[in-house]
């Protein structure tokens, strides 16, 4: 029982050290060879912990090639955009001009209730809405709005808005962040004059606080018990 317990420990901390290794993307929207990559890996990776009688080492090296070959896939897909689409495929257009594209949802077996289901988790509801529906390589559909169906910005208003920035985080469940502070340029002092504005007597009171880009404070307190 002990030895497998290491084993996975050691099997999960070299996993995750690989996931990072590959970049964020891979725990977003996957393209196939990335799906593939992490469907393998993680087979790789349970062996070890099933069978004691396989070396870890076996574990660790067939990783080790996996990884290797993502990163080699990923830079020539970033490099050529041929490699790009026979490695990841190409965009399908679903809806071209508002002109459902049936020939292209035969080839792809995707049927109407998928489509509108898709479209639904998009927010839109009509298909007399949709100018292009385009299914990208990994598996998102995006949509492009008729002109009249779209939202109206401030831009289209001759609005100009004034800059939001980042929040700051100051303070999580009482806790201080010296490192954000000197971010914005504010003392510790300054911080808990704030907070006094806002009924806070101490931080420890304090769940969350952030300042926004003109450091105005937003405080939320820890519900008393």
């Amino acid at each position: 029982m002990i030895i497998i317990l290491i084993r996975t420990v050691l099997l999960y901390l070299f996993v995750l050290f690989c996931i990072r290794l590959m970049g964020k993307g891979e725990l977003s929207e996957m393209q196939p060879f990335e799906l593939v990559i992490l469907l393998m890996i993680s087979e790789l990776a349970s062996l070890p912990m099933e069978n004691t009688a396989l070396p870890l080492v076996n574990g660790f090296t067939a990783i080790i090639a996996l990884l290797f070959i993502q990163v080699v896939l990923s830079y020539i897909t970033l490099k050529s955009e041929k490699a790009r689409g026979l490695i990841c495929g190409k965009p399908s257009i679903l809806i071209n001009h508002g002109n459902i594209n049936e020939k292209e949802m035969k080839r792809l077996r995707i049927n109407m209730n998928d489509l509108i289901e898709q479209m639904r988790v998009k927010n839109y509801y009509n298909l007399s809405d949709v100018e292009f529906a385009i299914l990208e390589t990994n598996g998102d559909l995006s949509i492009i709005p008729k002109s009249q169906k779209k939202t109206v910005t401030l831009e289209d208003m001759h609005i100009t808005p004034s800059y939001d920035g980042l929040p700051v985080t100051l303070i999580i469940d009482g806790h201080i962040n010296d490192e954000n502070l000197k971010k914005i340029s504010c003392s510790k002092d300054w911080l808990l004059s704030q907070i006094k504005t806002k009924g806070v007597r101490h931080p420890k009171e304090v769940l969350f606080c952030y300042a926004d880009a003109t450091k105005e404070i937003y405080v939320h307190k820890k519900d008393e018990v």
